[in-house]
């Protein structure tokens, strides 16, 4: 595989289009930064309107002979390229670590979670058959088929640049769609060694391909008449702009948008495991996930036994380099990013919650210049706080104390959004009640990350999807195609007319 250099500043990353790679038609560019260190590491490429067009021209002129094939050779190219996602999973990942900064092992399971659906997209041959029924009406036969859109798209964040791309292309490849992919530019290297591990897998020219770019690229996107469908992950402004523009325009679209993840402890929870799935849910990736959990719920006397030990456990957070095997935490991926945290932290302290930990002001050993903040933690929030009420997406945690599960679940129902939920508790009965009374859309249950495999599909409810449709598994099969009925007859012999009824079964 050709990687891509990690530390040349010289290095232009560029598009991918027609099955090779090609600088932008404007010049236009952007730094990319290690936000480790804080420094430049190479330049991005900010496509126009006009190298969208041929992206997009691109992947129209292969979508005749790629939806004509065989669901079976297209699962078997998705095959090849499933074995070469699996022998380069660490180049994946280490470049997703240089650019993103989340820690090595992270970055690595982003990836296999990604592989995952790959290997789902591998079964199309079984999840495209349709329906027949013998007999629908006399002499009638009446079946249905899933047949691909066309060229469809996908515009997707910085905070997974592997896996989220791969919740859209195997899927919407695999039932016979030719993709065109709009990575984000803050970290683009892992979408062009993503393309050159298809090209080495044997995909035809013009089948996958990538832009690099801003608004400018994604506008061009949804203004092109041969783009079929759009697919976005990103937050919930942008989300419903996505959504209102590509429906506009025709286009079949889900867009999937911000997150205000709570996580419920109950008073017989197990203070030890709330912690552990606190920690891990709320700092890993430094917060920068749309299924982190940015609240913690904490009812009764749970909030007594969980502080004083996630408190002291926040405190020991390891953070620095994601490359170092004793990092639990990396840095920020920008500066900017970084800035706006630190003004939900000082909106907070001004508001008047309780800031047990503050995480502003962290410098990382050997590494003065990175992006990093330390582990944030607020106690005693309130619904009408900023910090409660907007995603943050960094690792400040708001905890929240409430009497009864009653009280939580309404705390949660309220909130705009609605994309993860976990509930921590040894009463199957609670469990059962949050799960059904909750109005998210993953749910978990002493699961604090409830992110569905690769044959579930993911989505959230309310203000974090726009659309009728979650992404990948069966769901993403059916947004990347289109039901056809065809209801057949072979006349007899006898030749009995016309006839001016519907057909029916009698």
């Amino acid at each position: 595989m050709n990687t891509v250099e990690i530390g040349n500043e010289e290095t232009l990353v560029c598009n991918f289009i027609d099955g090779g790679r090609v600088a932008g038609s404007t010049g236009r560019s952007q730094d990319v930064f290690n936000p480790t260190v804080g420094r430049k590491s190479r330049r991005v490429t900010l496509s126009s309107a006009a190298d969208v067009d041929a992206a997009v021209s691109a992947a129209k002129a292969a979508f005749p002979a790629w939806a004509n094939l065989p669901p079976l050779r297209r699962a078997r190219l998705m095959n090849k390229y499933l074995a070469l996602m699996n022998a380069h999973k660490d180049d994946l990942a280490r470049a997703i670590t240089a650019e993103h900064g989340k820690v090595f092992s992270d970055a690595k399971g982003e990836v296999e979670r990604g592989i995952d659906i790959i290997e789902f997209a591998c079964g199309i041959p079984q999840l495209l058959k349709g329906d027949f029924t013998d007999q629908v009406s006399t002499n009638i036969d009446n079946w249905t088929l899933r047949q691909p859109l066309g060229v469809v798209a996908g515009i997707t964040p910085f905070n997974f640049p592997v896996m989220v791309p791969a919740w859209m292309y195997p899927v919407a490849l695999a039932a016979g769609n030719t993709f065109v992919l709009k990575p984000s530019p803050i970290d683009p290297s892992p979408s062009l060694m993503v393309a050159e591990l298809m090209r080495e897998a044997g995909f035809p020219k013009g089948v996958f391909n990538v832009v690099q770019g801003d608004k400018e690229a994604v506008d061009a996107l949804l203004a092109n008449k041969d783009v079929q469908a759009v697919s976005f992950v990103g937050s919930t402004p942008i989300a419903n702009y996505i959504y209102e523009t590509g429906a506009r325009a025709g286009k079949r679209v889900q867009a999937l948008g911000g997150a205000k993840n709570h996580l419920v402890a109950m008073p017989d929870a197990d203070p030890e495991k709330v912690v552990d799935a606190l920690m891990g849910a709320a700092y890993g990736s430094a917060g920068e996930r749309c299924m982190a959990i940015s609240v913690a719920v904490l009812v009764g006397a749970a909030a007594d036994a969980v502080m004083p030990l996630l408190e002291r456990r926040a405190r020991e957070l390891k953070i620095g380099d994601g490359m170092n095997d004793a990092t639990e935490m990396g840095p920020i991926v920008t500066d900017a990013a970084r800035k706006r945290i630190v003004g939900y932290i000082d909106k907070g302290v001004a508001e008047g919650a309780k800031l047990l930990l503050d995480g502003r002001h962290y410098v990382a050993p050997r590494h003065e210049s990175g992006f990093f903040l330390g582990a944030t933690l607020f106690d005693h929030v309130k619904p009408e706080m900023t910090i409660y009420r907007e995603e943050i997406f960094g690792p400040v945690l708001c905890c929240m104390r409430v009497a009864t599960m009653e009280e939580a679940l309404k705390l949660i129902n309220n909130h705009e959004f609605a994309n993860g939920v976990s509930c921590f508790t040894r009463d199957g009965h609670a469990a059962r009640e949050f799960g059904r009374h909750v109005q998210c859309g993953m749910v978990g249950i002493n699961v604090p990350i409830p992110v569905p495999m690769a044959w579930h599909g993911f989505g959230g409810w309310k203000r974090s999807l726009f659309g009728d449709m979650h992404v990948y598994g069966e769901e993403g099969v059916r947004f990347y195609t289109k039901q056809k009925s065809i209801m057949q007859r072979w006349p007899d012999s006898i030749d009995k007319g016309a006839e001016f009824q519907m057909p029916t079964s009698r």
